[in-house]
């Protein structure tokens, strides 16, 4: 059984989310994890101007992510960054460029699962998990949250990501914070939860 984690980092934040999440699906009924990247679609001197190049690079060891890796895969957890309460351009225009395995029904019945980082605190986490959802449904996908049974989503003494529709990180808003220990167990929870639940329907 073969689970892929499908994301979109441009600082890191995400990146170390789905490391998380791959741990996770690893524990889970012996699948197969792989990670692979949404291809970037700014230019280079955009990128500078974002300070984003040295944290592209110690990303670039993750190989390339096609939309035929999507249907090579018996469940996919999606990563993406917040822009603006919905995912960001990177992934919209991937998921774009999936319409001939929408007429061929070749992601019907799959299952997917979305985790997600933003700025600040109310920053769209949970908008964006949702209105992603919209797409996987189109495609036909089997949506997997993150339930309560992740007792850290409870969790009232720190500020923390994490809903019952998906693991989050909140970054800062200069990027400074990367993911908690709180966040990445959510991750890990998320990863192992999709891969159980994948391992169910593939026998």
């Amino acid at each position: 059984m073969k689970v892929l984690i499908a994301y979109y980092s441009m600082y890191g934040h995400i990146h170390a989310m789905a490391k998380a999440v791959y741990d996770g699906v690893r524990e889970g009924n012996g699948a197969d994890a792989e990670m692979k990247r949404v291809p970037e679609t700014l230019s280079r001197e955009i990128l500078e101007k974002m300070g984003a190049i040295e944290a592209q690079k110690a990303m670039s060891h993750v190989p390339l992510c096609t939309t035929d890796d999507l249907a090579s895969a018996d469940a996919i957890i999606f990563g993406t960054p917040t822009r603006y309460g919905n995912m960001c351009g990177q992934m919209r225009q991937f998921l774009d460029g999936a319409g001939h395995l929408w007429v061929k029904d070749a992601l019907v019945g799959k299952i997917a699962s979305v985790f997600t980082s933003s700025g600040t605190q109310h920053g769209g986490q949970e908008s964006t998990i949702l209105s992603f959802h919209i797409t996987l449904l189109h495609l036909g996908f089997i949506i997997v949250g993150l339930p309560y049974s992740f007792q850290g989503q409870k969790r009232i003494d720190e500020i923390t990501g994490g809903s019952p529709y998906g693991a989050s990180t909140i970054a800062g808003g200069q990027g400074e914070r990367m993911p908690s220990e709180n966040e990445l167990a959510a991750a890990r929870f998320q990863g192992k939860h999709v891969a159980t639940i994948a391992a169910r329907l593939f026998k």
